[in-house]
């Protein structure tokens, strides 16, 4: 099921007006305009959590040899474009309306918290192109670039006891949970791969100690022999559906 979207355009005062896009073409485009120097989130796959709205920046060049109606925008879509994934846009507007080239910045809002999300929409989604002419035509391309859309992952961490003798033992716990797009809520992810980290007092950066998989619950527990005094946390490297997180750090002196 694909996505509506109001779409403003922000330069010039335009008025937001309710829009939908068409499906992608499965071949050649309808013509009149071509898009090139495509940037989606800098190329970093869309991390989206259960509460927060992400702005997510885009930006591309038009060349029409037609007039437009409005800018054209870049959207997500999979299965040929009969599902869309957006929630709203905002373009530049250019100095004139074609026929020419149009230099667009835009942004694409998500916000879980307003709109309804499915789980199975993270993952793999391509990026359209499309244009409005006056004449009542349009193009949509399909510009076979790959984005993923991952679900926030969250981890916590508690190592204790502290402070803690040399040499004896100090037990690292912690949990990993990512976010359920359709409770609007952070569920446990169970069975995943997660490195324990530590950094000595004084330094800058984190070493990885060891890995360990979360139980079915999520849960994490491992031990260490204190060494020295410094902080531990937990690190995840994400997949393709799923974004990569670090838990707070928890410092335990060595005594």
């Amino acid at each position: 099921m694909g996505k509506r979207v109001w779409r403003a355009v922000v330069a010039g005062g335009a008025a937001a007006v309710f829009t939908a896009v068409a499906a992608v073409p499965a071949g050649a485009a309808e013509g009149g305009a071509s898009f090139s120097r495509i940037q989606v989130n800098g190329g970093k796959p869309i991390v989206i959590g259960t509460t927060k709205e992400v702005a997510v920046p885009a930006s591309f060049r038009m060349t029409t040899t037609k007039q437009w109606k409005a800018p054209g925008l870049l959207f997500l879509h999979r299965n040929k474009g009969e599902e869309q994934l957006w929630h709203s846009i905002e373009t530049n507007d250019c100095p004139t309306k074609g026929p020419g080239i149009c230099d667009i910045n835009e942004r694409m809002y998500f916000d879980p918290s307003v709109w309804d999300m499915r789980n199975s929409e993270a993952g793999a989604w391509r990026v359209g192109a499309q244009v409005h002419f006056k004449d009542g035509s349009g193009d949509t391309d399909d510009k076979g670039m790959a984005v993923y859309v991952k679900r926030n992952s969250r981890l916590t961490v508690n190592a204790a006891p502290e402070p803690v003798a040399k040499g004896k033992t100090v037990t690292v716990t912690g949990k990993v949970t990512r976010a359920n797009w359709e409770t609007r809520k952070y569920a446990a992810y169970g069975g995943r791969h997660v490195s324990l980290q530590f950094k000595p007092s004084g330094s800058s950066s984190y070493t990885t100690v060891k890995k360990v998989y979360a139980n079915g619950s999520g849960s994490l527990k491992t031990t260490v022999k204190a060494a020295k005094t410094g902080t531990w946390r937990w690190s995840y490297g994400g997949n393709t559906t799923t974004g990569p997180s670090k838990s707070s750090g928890d410092n335990v002196v060595v005594k």
